[in-house]
C-alpha cells in the first residue's frame, strides 16, 4: 500500500511534466507531494510505533514537525516581488536579454518580438511593424536614441523615431552575416558587432552605416578561437584556443600577444570592464586585468550546482543563474574585492530558469525567464531580501505585537511567528483551523493571543500554549501590572493571566477600550464611546457617532482614537479636540491601529499604506509610506516600533523599514515624462526636436506619454495642461492625452509624471507647438477683411449722406438763387426809398428859399447818388469805404438839418479796416436814428455815435442816439418799424441764409438799461473772408 502510494505521486508528477509544465514548476510541486507522503508516511510510522514500540511521541513529533517546517521553506515569496507576463500585456513567456535606454524604457527580447516596457504597459514590436526575424535576443539601446535589435542569427534592424528600420529598407544591414550567434559591444553611437567563433570580421555600426574590420589572424583547421572580449580603447580582441593562454590580438597592427592565464576546454569567459570571470563546470575564477596582457586572479568560488549563466550587473556584482533554477547574488561589488571576499550568495527565485539578470538605473532587480514572462524587485524590497533575508515571511498578517526581545505576529489563521534575528519561528496553535489574530498582548515570556474564535496563552520559554476559553476577541488592552482587558463580542473582562482568573466588567458587546484613570476606562460600541466606571459600572455616553478601531493614550489626558470611517480622533476626558481626515493627508479614512512613537508622534495603520502623524501647534505633519517605500503589501494590520526601526505587519509578510531611511526619501520623483510620439491631425511626430505644427482643420493633438517610475508599480497618473489654452492643471491616468479643435496659436504642453503614492516628477517635460490657421484665419486677412467691409460701409454710408447733401445743396441752389433775386430787389427798393428821402430833403431847402444850401446839398446828394450806385452793386464792401459812405451821408444830413446834431464815428485798432461786411447794411440804422431819433428835439441837439468794435470773434458795429428813444408812442414804433430797418432786417435774413454770415441785430432803449434817453442799436457780424458768390462784389 505505502510502495503504491509513492509510485502514484512519481507517475502523476511525471504526467504534469509530459504535458507541459515547466522543470521547476514539476520540481517544485512533486516535491511538494513526496514531502505530503513523507508526512503520510511518518504519521503511518508513529501510531504503528506506539503499538508496537512503545517509541516517545516527541520524537516522532519533532520529525513530523522538521519536515512541515522544511516544506514551507520551498513556498516561501520575495515581498515586493512582480511578475509581469501576458495577462500584463507580455505576449510571450519566453524572455531573453533585458537592457534599459536613456529614456529609462526596459526593452525585453523575446521569441515573439520585441518588447518596450514603461512601467505601464507593453509596446510590442513584431512582423508587422517590420521585424523580419521575431525571434529577438537582445537589443542595444544607444546613445543617438536608435535601438538596435539582434535578433537570432541574422536579419539585423533598427529602431528610429518610432520606425523599425530593416534591411530591405538599409541594405547596409545586409553586411552584416553570421554562422553564429554574435556578441555586441556598445561603445557610444556606434556597437562593434563579432561572431565569438573563428571571426574573421569585425563590423562596426553607426547611424545607419555599416563598416568592416578585417582580422589578419591565422585560424588553423583544428584550433577554434573563441573570442570574449573586446577592448575598443586599446584596440585589442581577447581570444581563446582552450589549449593556450589566451591571446590579445592588435586590430590595428594585426599582432597578436600571449596573456598570462590559461582557459581550458569548456570554460566559458565573461567580461565586464577590467574584470574576467572564468565558468569551468561549477567552479568559478575571478580576475582582474593590471594592463593588457596580465591578469591577477582575485579569487575562486565553488558551488554544488551546474551554471547555466553568468552575468555582472553595473554595480559589479555577480549573479550565477542555475541550470535547475533561481539565481545566485553574491552582494560584494568587484571594485571592492582589494579589500573583500565573497560571501554565502543569496538565492532567488528557486522555481524559475533565469536568463538573463539587470539591474536599472534605480537599482531595482528585473529577471528574464524560460516561460514565465519577467519578474521585478523594486530597490527597497531588494536591499530589505538581500541584507535582512527573512525566511518564510510570506504569510498574511493580520496582528502584532512586541515584548523586550521579539515581534510577534499573527497571521490570517491559527498560526502565529515570533521574529528574532532575522528569522520568524512559527507557532502552530491550532491545527487545520481557518480562524484569523485580532489581537495580540506580549510582556516578557507571555503572549496572549486573541483569534476570533479562540483565546490562547502561549509561554515562549517553555512553549507550552493553553486555550483559555472559546471566544469572540475584538481587541486585547493593557489594563493592570498582570492583567489585560479582553473586548469580546459578549463583554468587557479583565484577565489576569499570571493567576488565570477572569473578572467580568461589563456585560455588552465591546469592540474596544482605554483604561484613561483610575476605575474609570473608556469603552468602544458599535457606533458610540461610552465612560465606565468599573465598580459602580456606571456607563455615560461620551462621544456618540464613531466606530472606534483602536484607543492609544499619547500622553496625561490627551488621547488618540482609529475610526472606521471617520479617520482619527483626538480628544480628552471632555470631547474632541482635533480631528485627521484624508483633507489633512491622510490616504484613507479608515484606520485599523495606532502606535505611538511619542507624547505628539504615532503612527496609523490603513489599508492603503502606513502613515506617520507629527502633532504640530496649528498642523499635522503627515507622511504616508506605501510599497513604494518598501512596505511588502499597502494592507497593513499594524506595526511596533523598536529602537529606530518600525516593524510592519501586511497582508503579504512583515516589512522591517528603518526610520531613519523612510524619511530619506527624496519628496519627488528623480524622473521625467517622456513624450514617445505628438500626432496633430493625422501626422505624427517623434522628434521633438523639429517643429511640431498643424493646420486648421486638422487642429485635433494628442501626447503619448510615458513615466518610467517602474515603483509604483503601473499606478502612474499625468498632471498637465496646456499654456495658452487653459491654465488649469488637470490629472488623467491615461498615457494618450487629447485635445480637440484647437484653435490657432503657438503652445507650450507641460506634463508631471504622478507616482504610486502621489509623488511629482522633480521637472515637467515641455514641448511646444503650433496650429496655424488657414489664410481666412490669420490677423492679417481678418485686418484686411474688416478694412475692406469698412470702406464698403464708408462707401455706402458716403453715397447715402452724398445723395443727400447733393439733394440739399440742390435745395440751397434754388434757395440761394431766390435769395439772390431777393437781395437784388431789397436793393431795388433801397436806391429809390434813399432817393427820395434826399429828394424830399432837396424839396425842404428850396422850400425855404435857402438856394445856397440847396446848390452844396446837391453837390454832396450828386456824390451820395454816384457811391450809392456804385456800392448797392456789391454785395460786400470794406469797413473803411463803409466809414467813409457814413461820414458822407451824415455830413449831407447835416447840411439839412442845420446842424441841430453832431456824429462821431469810431473804429477800434482792434479792427482790420480791410474785413469785409454786407454793403449799405449800416446807412439805414444811421438814418433811423436822424428822421425817428433827434430830427423832432427841441430841448437839445442830437447825438448820433457810430462805432466799430472787436468783440471775441465778431465785428460789433454800434448805432447809438440822444433821441426820443423807444416807447409806447407811435412815433417810437415807427422808428422801429420804418421803411429802411425792415428792408435792412430782411437783407441780414437773407445774408445768413445765402453766405452763412453770422449776423445778430439788437435794439435797446437806453431809458431802460442806462436811465438816459435815446436808442442803441447793435449788429454783430463775423466777418466774411469768402467771399465766393454769383454776385458781383
Amino acid at each position: 500500500m505505502d510502495l503504491f502510494l509513492v509510485t502514484y505521486i512519481i507517475s502523476a508528477n511525471i504526467q504534469k511534466y509530459e504535458i507541459g509544465q515547466n522543470y521547476p514548476n514539476f520540481f517544485n510541486s512533486f516535491f511538494k507531494d513526496f514531502l505530503l507522503c513523507i508526512v503520510i508516511l511518518s504519521i503511518k510510522l508513529y501510531i504503528y510505533s506506539i503499538i508496537q514500540y512503545n517509541v516517545k511521541k516527541p520524537t516522532i513529533l519533532y520529525l513530523i514537525s522538521f519536515i512541515i517546517f522544511f516544506s514551507t521553506f520551498f513556498s516561501a515569496q520575495i515581498p515586493g516581488l512582480v511578475n509581469y507576463s501576458e495577462e500584463n500585456g507580455l505576449n510571450s513567456s519566453y524572455t531573453y536579454r533585458l537592457s534599459q535606454d536613456n529614456n529609462g524604457f526596459i526593452w525585453v527580447g523575446s521569441d515573439n518580438g520585441l518588447f518596450r516596457f514603461d512601467g505601464k504597459e507593453f509596446k510590442q514590436y513584431n512582423k508587422k511593424d517590420g521585424l523580419k526575424n521575431i525571434d529577438v535576443l537582445a537589443c542595444y539601446p544607444l546613445s543617438n536614441g536608435e535601438i538596435f535589435i539582434n535578433p537570432f542569427l541574422n536579419d539585423f534592424a533598427y529602431l528610429k523615431n518610432g520606425k523599425i528600420i530593416n534591411s530591405d529598407t538599409n541594405k547596409e544591414l545586409r553586411k552584416i552575416q553570421f554562422g553564429h550567434n554574435p556578441d555586441i559591444y556598445i561603445d557610444k553611437e556606434s556597437l562593434i558587432i563579432y561572431t565569438t567563433y573563428n571571426p574573421k570580421n569585425l563590423y562596426q555600426y553607426k547611424n545607419g552605416k555599416v563598416s568592416t574590420i578585417p582580422l589578419y589572424f591565422k585560424n588553423s583547421p583544428n584550433i577554434t578561437n573563441y573570442v570574449f572580449g573586446f577592448d575598443p580603447s586599446n584596440h585589442l580582441l581577447y581570444l581563446s584556443d582552450q589549449k593556450t593562454n589566451i591571446q590579445a590580438y592588435h586590430i590595428i597592427n594585426k599582432t597578436m600577444t600571449p596573456c598570462n592565464i590559461f582557459s581550458g576546454k569548456g570554460t566559458a569567459i565573461f567580461r565586464k570592464g577590467d574584470y574576467f570571470i572564468f565558468r569551468h563546470k561549477r567552479t568559478i575564477e575571478i580576475y582582474k586585468r593590471e594592463n593588457n596582457f596580465h591578469f591577477k586572479k582575485l579569487q575562486s568560488y565553488t558551488i554544488n550546482e551546474n551554471i547555466h549563466q553568468m552575468i555582472v550587473d553595473k554595480n559589479y556584482k555577480i549573479w550565477l543563474c542555475l541550470e535547475k533554477g533561481g539565481s545566485l547574488y553574491f552582494k560584494e561589488s568587484l571594485l571592492e574585492f582589494d579589500t573583500l571576499q565573497l560571501s554565502t550568495p543569496t538565492r532567488i527565485l528557486d522555481d524559475y530558469i533565469i536568463n538573463d539578470i539587470m539591474m536599472d538605473k534605480d537599482n531595482n532587480a528585473w529577471f528574464s525567464t524560460r516561460n514565465n514572462g519577467i519578474f521585478f524587485i523594486g530597490d527597497r524590497f531588494f536591499k530589505n531580501y538581500i541584507h535582512l533575508p527573512i525566511k518564510n515571511n510570506s504569510g498574511y498578517i493580520t496582528a502584532i505585537a512586541k515584548n523586550d526581545n521579539n515581534i510577534i505576529l499573527g497571521y490570517n489563521e491559527a498560526k502565529s511567528g515570533i521574529f528574532n534575528s532575522k528569522k520568524i519561528e512559527n507557532i502552530v496553535l491550532e491545527k487545520n483551523r481557518k480562524i484569523e489574530h485580532k489581537a495580540i498582548y506580549a510582556k516578557g515570556n507571555t503572549l496572549i493571543f486573541g483569534l476570533s474564535l479562540t483565546l490562547i496563552q502561549y509561554n515562549i520559554r517553555t512553549r507550552k500554549k493553553e486555550i483559555l476559553r472559546e471566544c469572540n476577541i475584538k481587541n486585547i488592552i493593557p489594563y493592570t501590572e498582570n492583567s489585560v482587558l479582553l473586548c469580546t463580542s459578549n463583554d468587557l473582562t479583565a484577565y489576569h493571566y499570571l493567576n488565570k482568573t477572569f473578572i467580568e466588567i461589563l456585560k455588552e458587546r465591546v469592540y474596544n477600550a482605554l483604561p484613561y484613570h483610575q476605575d474609570s476606562i473608556f469603552v468602544g460600541s458599535f457606533k458610540d464611546l461610552y465612560k465606565l466606571n468599573s465598580n459602580t459600572k456606571k456607563k455615560t455616553l461620551f462621544l456618540e457617532g464613531y466606530y472606534f478601531t483602536d484607543l492609544k493614550k499619547l500622553k496625561q489626558n490627551v488621547y488618540v482614537g482609529a475610526t472606521n470611517l471617520n479617520g482619527i480622533i483626538l480628544f480628552n476626558n471632555k470631547g474632541i479636540t482635533r480631528k485627521i481626515t484624508e483633507k489633512e493627508g491622510l490616504p484613507t479614512s479608515q484606520i485599523k491601529k495606532i502606535e505611538v512613537e511619542n507624547d505628539h508622534t504615532f503612527w496609523a495603520s490603513t489599508n492603503s499604506g502606513l502613515c506617520r502623524i507629527e502633532i504640530q501647534e496649528k498642523h499635522f505633519k503627515i507622511n504616508n509610506f506605501t510599497q513604494t517605500d518598501g512596505l511588502p503589501s499597502n494592507v497593513v494590520a499594524g506595526c511596533v516600533i523598536k529602537n529606530d526601526t518600525v516593524y510592519v505587519g501586511t497582508s503579504k509578510g512583515l516589512g522591517v523599514l528603518p526610520i531613519h531611511d523612510l524619511f530619506t526619501q527624496q519628496k519627488f520623483i528623480n524622473k521625467k515624462v517622456i513624450i514617445n510620439s505628438v500626432t496633430i491631425g493625422n501626422k505624427e511626430f517623434f522628434d521633438r526636436q523639429q517643429h511640431l505644427t498643424g493646420q486648421t482643420p486638422d487642429n485635433n493633438i494628442s501626447f503619448n506619454l510615458s513615466f518610467p517610475d517602474y515603483s509604483s508599480q503601473g499606478k502612474i497618473n499625468y498632471r498637465y495642461k496646456v499654456e495658452g489654452l487653459n491654465e488649469n492643471w488637470q490629472i488623467s491616468n491615461s498615457p494618450i492625452i487629447t485635445f480637440n479643435a484647437i484653435p490657432p496659436g503657438k503652445y507650450i504642453f507641460k506634463v508631471f509624471g504622478l507616482g504610486y503614492n502621489g509623488k511629482q516628477s522633480y521637472i515637467s517635460s515641455d514641448v511646444a507647438f503650433e496650429i496655424s490657421p488657414k489664410f481666412w484665419q490669420t490677423w492679417w486677412f481678418k485686418v484686411f477683411s474688416i478694412l475692406v467691409f469698412a470702406a464698403i460701409i464708408f462707401l455706402l454710408i458716403n453715397l447715402y449722406f452724398q445723395k443727400k447733401r447733393n439733394k440739399k445743396l440742390e435745395n440751397l441752389y434754388y434757395e440761394k438763387k431766390i435769395a439772390e433775386l431777393e437781395l437784388q430787389a431789397i436793393k431795388a427798393q433801397i436806391n429809390p426809398h434813399f432817393i427820395y428821402n434826399c429828394l424830399n430833403s432837396i424839396q425842404f431847402l428850396l422850400y425855404k428859399k435857402d438856394y445856397q444850401e440847396t446848390e452844396n446839398y446837391l453837390d454832396v446828394f450828386s456824390q451820395m447818388i454816384r457811391k450809392t450806385l456804385h456800392y448797392s452793386e456789391k454785395t460786400f464792401m470794406p469797413v473803411n469805404e463803409e466809414v467813409e459812405y457814413l461820414s458822407l451821408y451824415l455830413n449831407m444830413e447835416k447840411l439839412r438839418l442845420k446842424d441841430q446834431f453832431e456824429y462821431k464815428i469810431t473804429v477800434s485798432e482792434k479792427v482790420d479796416k480791410s474785413w469785409i461786411i454786407p454793403s449799405l447794411l449800416i446807412q439805414p440804422f444811421a438814418e433811423n436814428a436822424l428822421k425817428h431819433g433827434i430830427a423832432n428835439l427841441k430841448d437839445r441837439k442830437g447825438i448820433i455815435d457810430i462805432s466799430f468794435d472787436h468783440i471775441d470773434s465778431s465785428l460789433c458795429i454800434t448805432i447809438e442816439d440822444n433821441g426820443v428813444g423807444i416807447n409806447n408812442t407811435s412815433e417810437s414804433m415807427g422808428k422801429i418799424n420804418s421803411f429802411g430797418v425792415k428792408l435792412s432786417q430782411k437783407r441780414i435774413e437773407t445774408f445768413k441764409q445765402l453766405f452763412d454770415t453770422h449776423i445778430i441785430l439788437e435794439i435797446n432803449n437806453l431809458q431802460d438799461s442806462q436811465q438816459k434817453p435815446g436808442t442803441q442799436i447793435k449788429l454783430y457780424i463775423t466777418p466774411y473772408e469768402n467771399q465766393n458768390t454769383s454776385l458781383h462784389h
